[in-house]
């Protein structure tokens, strides 16, 4: 992917690149020059709702118990 430059020294993103980072109007980015003169663009903050669809809906909902449960079971198996 490649962008142009403008006078102003505005770049607009190629649009695979924000859909696929989930770049959208008011997001923020850090950009980082690396020791070896690269710029590195990172996409910093956002939301949790930004989260909504990451994982797949469970296949029956479980109740506060089962949860409390599954949490202990996994501290369990830390070493916590």
């Amino acid at each position: 992917m490649t962008a142009t430059v403008t006078s102003k020294g505005q770049v607009t993103l190629p649009a695979e690149a924000r859909r696929r980072l989930g770049i959208r109007a008011g997001t923020r980015l850090e950009f980082i020059i690396t020791d070896d003169d690269r710029l590195e663009v990172v996409r910093i903050g956002g939301s949790v709702r930004d989260l909504k669809g990451a994982l797949p809906k469970p296949a029956r909902a479980l109740s506060l118990a089962e949860m409390d449960d599954a949490i202990a079971a996994g501290a369990r198996r830390a070493g916590r």
